[in-house]
């Protein structure tokens, strides 16, 4: 695809967005009054801890790709919580933990059945929306990447474990980032250091891999003990204090932003920093990563539930009308406690644009936490669609 990012509107458009330095966005107050809530925002970041990197890219006359970034309030060591968009990364890695395995006949369709030894464990033997009615690594990651379905990435995550999770990143040069938990189930920091049996089986129920369950003895959790509001709810009682968040998710912007850069463009980086996965477990990843959830069969999501944007913020926010065909946008999502978060690749067609961004905003004016009282509809969807 040729960009035509010389296009006079189009750099109409990014002299708003943009400063004549390089690299940070201007305050934005030549944006026009019809994007009102995204001036609001943009002119109070610290209240709405809003956080923007936009990569430019053009490409040269061989259709080589080139990157240009630009940054509103980035800051790697201010805390946000990261929501579901975890569930990238781990879905990923799944594909590249089958590739290091090399196990004759194991492939991300191959049925994998989850057992629990603990209390706090849940098993998986079925999965009434695939196909045959079976779990596999496959099923998991496109409930993951159509709907960001949380026991998919439960799954995924009792398979990797929290050392190949957080060791694997790093390696990659994916630095700010601590995954340490299940997502939407009530378990302890401890509990969630243990992690599932699972046992790995081919079409005719034979097994191929059996892996017991396991704990790692390493404590992984954010150092600087990080804190979010005033109160928060829990188990039905108000408790007024900052909720901690020394032992969740953290995911850096700039390490989402860099995960959907190297499955994109892996070529643009070094050969450590790649996800070693093979050409069709990557071509699998995008074409789910770009699917709208009424375009799937199996899993199968229906309108009205599903519509198009149902997981596509930037531009189309909750806008229920169908996308148009010459948008397709590659990204992953994260909602959760006030947070609202869209890491994206997203081409236009018609007009030959093709960029990266990734924002996320905090919406919780009366900073309590749990109590479903945050202005996404009034506030954060309306932020992604205009600044889209």
């Amino acid at each position: 695809m040729k960009n035509h990012l010389s296009s006079i509107a189009f750099f109409m458009l990014v002299s708003i967005l943009f400063s004549c330095k390089e690299g940070s966005i201007k305050p934005f107050e030549d944006i026009p009054d019809k994007y009102g809530v995204l001036k609001m925002v943009m002119e109070s970041p610290e209240k709405f801890k809003v956080q923007i990197k936009y990569t430019q890219i053009d490409r040269n006359d061989n259709n080589v790709p080139s990157f240009t970034d630009f940054d509103f309030n980035l800051n790697d060591s201010i805390y946000f919580y990261p929501a579901s968009t975890v569930k990238l990364p781990a879905a990923i890695l799944a594909l590249e933990w089958i590739q290091e395995n090399a196990l004759e006949d194991l492939t991300k369709e191959s049925v994998m059945l989850t057992d629990s030894i603990r209390a706090s464990q849940i098993s998986a033997y079925h999965d009434s929306t695939a196909s045959n009615y079976l779990p596999s690594i496959a099923h998991y990651i496109k409930k993951i990447l159509l709907v960001s379905d949380n026991d998919a990435y439960n799954r995924l995550y009792e398979l990797l474990g929290q050392d190949y999770i957080n060791a694997k990143l790093k390696e990659k040069g994916i630095k700010h980032t601590v995954i340490n938990h299940r997502l939407s189930m009530p378990m302890s920091e401890e509990e969630n250091r243990h992690f599932n049996p699972i046992t790995f089986k081919n079409t005719k129920m034979e097994t191929l891999l059996e892996i017991p369950g396991r704990e790692t003895n390493k404590v992984f959790m954010n150092s600087d003990n990080p804190s979010i509001g005033k109160a928060y709810f829990s188990q039905g009682q108000q408790v007024n204090q900052a909720m901690d968040f020394t032992y969740k998710n953290k995911y850096a912007l700039s390490d989402f932003h860099g995960t959907v850069q190297r499955i994109i463009f892996p070529d643009q980086f070094n050969t450590i920093e790649r996800f070693h996965i093979s050409d069709s477990d990557r071509e699998f990843i995008l074409k789910y990563m770009s699917m709208l959830p009424g375009e799937s069969d199996y899993p199968k999501y229906d309108l009205p539930d599903f519509y198009d944007s149902y997981s596509k913020f930037f531009k189309f926010g909750t806008d229920k009308s169908p996308i148009p065909a010459e948008f397709r946008i590659f990204n992953k999502t994260g909602n959760a406690y006030g947070h609202l978060l869209d890491g994206s690749y997203f081409i236009d067609f018609d007009n030959g644009v093709e960029f990266f961004v990734s924002a996320v905003i905090y919406t919780n004016a009366n900073e309590t936490l749990n109590d479903d009282t945050y202005e996404y509809e009034e506030i954060a969807f309306p932020f992604f669609a205009e600044l889209g």
